[in-house]
């Protein structure tokens, strides 16, 4: 459920760092003040903040973000999240706050129990008046070091504690149009809108506008309202709250699903894939079925009967996403059949659906 007095705000590794890559304190210590400043006006806050690689760096003296290490690059972010944690809890405490610190993986969102677990633990950080600090755990993340990470990360936190929304504070002043100008309101996110955004990275965060184009696309989605602008800017935070237009908002949807739905839709990764035909494809889209064996023609990965995968129709792109009821293997066995054949088939008859219509979101 959407929450009016609560906000996400996602702090990129360049906003925090100085020319010399170490942390800036003087800019973390302002960003500090603006949540303080908000969080006492009786919005809660949750930050989700990059840097630990960042801040691991300079400590170690590392110029260059090492490639393809991954251990090192471990090791680096276990060093660097201890000294970010360690400034930004001197930092609030100064603010009369503390706050907790929350490492969270891809696995945390694609396990419905755990989800709750965060979600939960959240809910109790806020009712002792306590700021919720969340990154990344890159020291035990593989597959997450990567491109974006902390823009969809707090996208999924976003919808988790039903944020009314989302600002994502970077180093540029928000989406610039083929001028350079700031687009300043963004109805709808169409190709035009993806081009602009492009793909760009740096030695030392790893995100780029189009993970968070990304980020707010998912969340508009879930009725949130997602800002992005100029970490650096004077008061940024505290002049969003307050309503002015500053940097690019996306204008929130019309809610579609409900939590559990929006949980399949947008926060576990999807474990594989089944392509079906035209008929399936009609038959959930258009008259709100379940997805039957007998309209799979393929079976793409190695899931699990409780994995969430993506359905494809018969142009090659995704429009659904579900619970399987079936593994990858029996799926493979049972396609293209009627259900009075799974038993002869698997050696067992399951649920008729392979996913059922109350696991199934159409995107």
């Amino acid at each position: 459920m959407k929450t009016d007095n609560r906000i996400v705000v996602k702090v990129g590794t360049k906003v925090i760092t100085s020319k010399e890559r170490a942390l800036d304190k003087e800019r973390i210590k302002d960003i500090v003040r603006q949540i303080a400043h908000v969080q006492r006006r009786g919005t809660n806050c949750v930050l989700v903040t990059s840097g630990a690689i960042g801040a691991g760096m300079w400590l170690l003296d590392i110029k260059r973000r090492p490639q393809n290490k991954i251990a090192e690059l471990q090791a680096i972010a276990s060093i660097g999240q201890c000294h970010l944690m360690q400034l930004y809890s001197e930092l609030f405490k100064e603010r009369g706050f503390l706050v907790g610190q929350i490492l969270l993986t891809q696995e945390d969102f694609n396990d419905r129990k755990r989800y709750l677990n965060i979600k939960h633990t959240i809910d109790s950080l806020f009712a002792h008046n306590v700021i919720p600090i969340i990154n990344e755990n890159d020291t035990v993340a593989i597959d997450e070091i990567k491109c974006g990470d902390n823009d969809r990360l707090s996208g999924l936190v976003a919808d988790l504690c039903g944020a009314a929304k989302l600002v994502l504070l970077t180093d540029v002043d928000g989406l610039l149009d083929e001028k350079g100008n700031v687009i300043s309101r963004v109805s709808s996110i169409t190709a035009n809108i993806l081009k602009l955004a492009g793909k760009s990275a740096c030695d030392l965060g790893t995100g780029g506008m189009a993970t968070k184009i990304e980020s707010a696309r998912n969340v508009i989605q879930a009725g949130i309202a997602c800002v992005i602008a100029n970490g650096r800017m004077k008061d940024v935070l505290i002049r969003i709250m307050d309503g002015e237009v500053v940097g690019t908002a996306f204008e929130t949807k019309k809610m579609k699903f409900v939590a559990r739905k929006r949980w399949i839709a947008f926060s576990p990764k999807p474990k594989g894939v089944v392509r079906v035909d035209e008929g399936a494809k009609i038959a959930m889209e258009k008259r709100d079925k379940s997805l039957l064996a007998s309209g799979i023609v393929g079976v793409e990965g190695d899931f699990v009967s409780g994995n969430v995968i993506s359905i494809f129709g018969s142009d090659g792109r995704e429009f659904a996403r579900g619970i399987a009821g079936y593994s990858s293997g029996e799926i493979s066995k049972i396609k293209g059949l009627n259900t009075g054949r799974f038993k002869e088939t698997i050696g067992y008859k399951g649920p008729d659906e392979v996913i059922h219509k109350d696991d199934l979101v159409i995107l």
